[in-house]
């Protein structure tokens, strides 16, 4: 044979070579190619059937005291005392501070004089109006002398109501020289010491959070918000009868608090800053074990997503247009579903659209299918395990 031809059949020779190597491989994983070739792919199902499926909404979240209140003097004068410990729980009505009381009681000392003068006033003009009266009704003085004499006696009743006022006024600031804690709470610390000058109601002397119950603020973006309204409005998705969400806490260190409360609040405003409007949570707190500006997750339960499809997530495939999965069509033959999903459970995913009642999804064996290669339905879990990472 020349050494042309030997030449010419070399590159035949290496192609048969690589058919067969290739054909031999194909028998070795069962005889079914990326399309299908050489037989049906074995897959395993499962039946899509629509449920009722819990929705879970989580944010971040901060919490601030169900009632925060600035505890201020209502006089002005010197800051005597501290009554509470700081950081400690005071109830309502007790005394945190006391301003010097002295100068409030000379004035109150000296509007009681003042009543007591108005008093004595009013008595004697009304005891000469009395004396005139007669006199009057004999024609003995003039209607002038009456008249002067009754008037004497309204003015030393209006000076008698105006003296009392002014008491009234004296006692009321000398009761604000005790200041009182208007709410029960936790007091934050003084923020004006003994000896200082407390000039009235524009100086803060500290605050008092009532944090049983505690309220937990969040923010849910605007976007989540209307896609929310939508779904509900399209009948995707059950709100609360009450319109009322279950709020379960997760703290900074992974626990899940052990106190649920529920939601009474949400803004209709939204924040140009941040995108979002505010919603508040109540959460009972009886051992104080959250703190005001608490950094915390907020988990929202109680929405209901009806007509879903739950699948296992390694059905779920993922391609230029997006998300799909294999189906069984006609004639046994693998076809494909754009699917949307939503929800993680657990190693499920939830789908809320591309599916219909009563399909079946292919779970296993998905990485050997292409669109319309023939299928063998097989018990779920029983095809063989694909690795995706060498591809087989």
């Amino acid at each position: 044979m020349s050494s042309l031809a030997i030449r010419l059949r070399s590159p035949l020779l290496s192609l048969s070579l690589i058919a067969l190597t290739l054909a031999a491989c194909d028998q070795g994983q069962g005889g079914h190619g990326p399309a299908g070739f050489g037989g049906p792919v074995p897959v395993g199902v499962v039946t899509a059937q629509p449920e009722s499926f819990p929705v879970t909404l989580e944010y971040t979240a901060q919490t601030q005291g169900s009632r925060e209140v600035e505890v201020r003097a209502r006089v002005a004068g010197i800051l005597e005392k501290r009554n509470y410990v700081e950081g400690g729980l005071v109830k309502a009505g007790q005394s945190l501070f006391t301003i010097d009381p002295a100068p409030f009681e000379a004035a109150a000392a000296r509007a009681a004089a003042d009543v007591a003068a108005a008093e004595a006033r009013h008595a004697q003009a009304k005891r000469e109006a009395g004396r005139l009266q007669p006199l009057m009704t004999s024609k003995a003085i003039s209607q002038k002398e009456f008249d002067d004499a009754a008037s004497t006696e309204s003015i030393a009743a209006a000076d008698l109501q105006a003296a009392r006022a002014r008491l009234k006024e004296a006692h009321l600031n000398l009761g604000w020289t005790r200041v009182a804690s208007p709410i029960t709470g936790t007091a934050s610390r003084s923020l004006k010491s003994e000896g200082s000058l407390v000039s009235g109601p524009d100086v803060l002397l500290t605050t008092v959070s009532q944090t049983n119950p505690i309220h937990v603020l969040f923010g849910i973006p605007d976007n989540e918000r209307l896609k929310l309204h939508q779904e509900a409005d399209a009948g995707r998705l059950q709100l609360p009868a009450d319109g009322r969400f279950t709020a379960t806490l997760k703290l900074a260190d992974g626990s899940t608090y052990a106190q649920t409360g529920h939601t009474d609040f949400a803004d209709v405003r939204v924040s140009r800053d941040t995108g979002t409007s505010e919603g508040r949570a109540e959460v009972p707190n009886p051992n104080g074990l959250l703190q005001p500006g608490q950094f915390v997750r907020v988990m929202l339960s109680g929405a209901v997503r009806a007509g879903v499809f739950r699948i296992p997530q390694r059905a779920v495939l993922e391609g230029p247009k997006g998300k799909f999965v294999f189906v069984v069509g006609q004639e046994s033959k693998a076809d494909i579903r754009p699917v949307t999903t939503d929800e993680w459970d657990g190693r499920d995913v939830v789908v809320t659209s591309g599916l219909t009642a009563g399909e079946q999804v292919i779970v296993d064996g998905v990485l050997k299918l292409g669109p319309g290669a023939p299928v063998q339905v097989t018990p779920a879990g029983s095809a063989p395990a694909v690795d995706a990472k060498k591809g087989n």
